[in-house]
């Protein structure tokens, strides 16, 4: 990637500050860091074990260290070691089906997108996290045929806004992350749930290999990451870091998720655009051991290296 292309993607967050006012988008122009984070294997029992074991994985954002069951004190303590120590606690996952089609099931992920979302607001994450749902009565988070229709999104638009109105946050947002066949599953769609929901608090977590559906975002998912830098960066929380091969010669696409730097994903664009937004974390996710994050996390390093972007 070079200066040219750098001062464009410098350019589509100034511009993605200028969408919607109201949220602060964190932007500068000259900062050029990402906060890269993940899990932590190491266990902890306080604080400043936790700090120790991100220190030592060179992470500068983090997931959130506690649990819904954590008293006050606990959070509190964990909330002040994080300030002190420069870490940004990225997210805090209330991943469960807020629009399951039996009602006990969906009230009860109603409940814990409630209690995830005040966590993350008395501790003081970027945001809280889930997916919108899904449809399909066998897989929580899987395909069906009425995820993407009209009533699924006003399924959408309603719980959102019961989840965000019984809390009613000020230190941290609520966030739907992009799904691959549920809303949200493009800029586009992203952008009608932020105005159809209308809530202040509500923003964006991207994750762009979900958004990479098809050979030909595949093939070009740069430009699929430039506009969404461009047209969400003004509302982006948090995101992850993963990547995405399509696999084999067979005459139907077979996409697949797999580690940092084994993909196609372009993460020089992706990293150059993020470092526009300031601290808007990059957390690595689903992967199966702490040796497999370490490589991810040297790969992605080593994108930024190139260009002068301290992870």
């Amino acid at each position: 990637m070079n200066r040219r292309n750098f001062s464009k993607c410098l350019i589509t967050a100034v511009s993605a500050t200028m969408i919607a006012p109201g949220i602060s988008s964190g932007y500068n122009p000259v900062q050029k860091t990402v906060r890269l984070g993940g899990p932590v294997f190491k266990k902890y029992s306080d604080p400043a074990e936790w700090i120790l074991a991100l220190k030592e994985l060179g992470y500068r954002a983090a997931y959130c260290p506690v649990g819904l069951d954590a008293k006050s004190d606990e959070i509190a303590l964990y909330k002040k070691a994080a300030k002190e120590a420069d870490i940004v606690i990225a997210e805090v996952g209330a991943w469960s089906n807020p629009i399951d089609e039996d009602k006990k099931k969906r009230e009860t992920a109603i409940e814990k997108c409630i209690k995830s979302l005040q966590l993350a607001d008395e501790i003081g994450a970027n945001c809280c996290v889930n997916i919108s749902g899904s449809r399909n009565p066998e897989n929580w988070a899987g395909p069906h045929k009425d995820n993407l229709t009209d009533e699924t999104f006003e399924m959408i638009v309603e719980t959102t806004r019961k989840i965000i109105d019984a809390v009613k946050p000020t230190n941290t947002f609520f966030a739907l992350e992009t799904m691959p066949w549920a809303y949200p599953d493009s800029v586009e769609s992203y952008l009608n749930l932020i105005k159809a929901i209308d809530r202040p608090r509500f923003a964006v977590h991207l994750d762009p290999v979900n958004l990479v559906i098809s050979p030909q975002v595949y093939f070009r998912n740069s430009e699929m990451i430039r506009d969404a830098f461009t047209k969400l960066g003004k509302y982006i929380k948090s995101c992850h870091a993963k990547d995405i091969l399509l696999l084999g010669n067979e005459l139907t696409p077979h996409l697949s998720e797999v580690r940092a730097g084994l993909g196609n994903l372009d993460y020089m664009v992706y990293l150059e655009c993020l470092a526009g937004l300031g601290d808007v974390p990059l957390m690595l996710e689903h992967l199966n051991s702490g040796a497999e994050y370490n490589q991810a996390a040297d790969y992605i390093r080593s994108v930024g290296k190139k260009e002068n972007i301290f992870l």
